[in-house]
């Protein structure tokens, strides 16, 4: 088993910033994937950003030059930094963590952004 604990979510208004981290522990060997989903009501969640062992990343088009995913492997921990934010990013953010064969996914964090 993988735990997932997530940090950092709160209200912004338009154009500022903030940050969410995720600390991974437990049983946390071949992690590959460490990534950031949200969702809103009434939808589907969404992918925000992932990256891979290796440092490899992917971004949603809606989020790229605005947001930036990073991870500190000593730490398990993996980061989103939100800039730039606007009021369509208003959700609830999930981490995720993949390791072969099996998925996990934190608690959530609402992220507000209103003026």
């Amino acid at each position: 088993q993988v735990q997932l604990v997530e940090s950092g979510g709160g209200l912004v208004q338009p154009g500022g910033s903030l940050t969410l981290s995720c600390a991974a522990s437990g049983s946390i060997f071949g992690i590959y994937a460490m990534g950031w989903y949200r969702q809103v009501p009434r939808k589907q969640r969404e992918q925000v950003a992932v990256i891979i062992t290796g440092g490899g990343t992917n971004y949603a088009d809606s989020v790229k030059g605005r947001f930036t995913i990073s991870r500190d492997n000593a730490k398990n921990t993996v980061y989103l930094q939100m800039n730039s934010l606007k009021p369509e990013d208003t959700a609830v953010y999930y981490c995720n963590v993949k390791i072969p064969g099996r998925g996990f996914w934190g608690q959530g964090t609402q992220v507000t952004v209103s003026s």
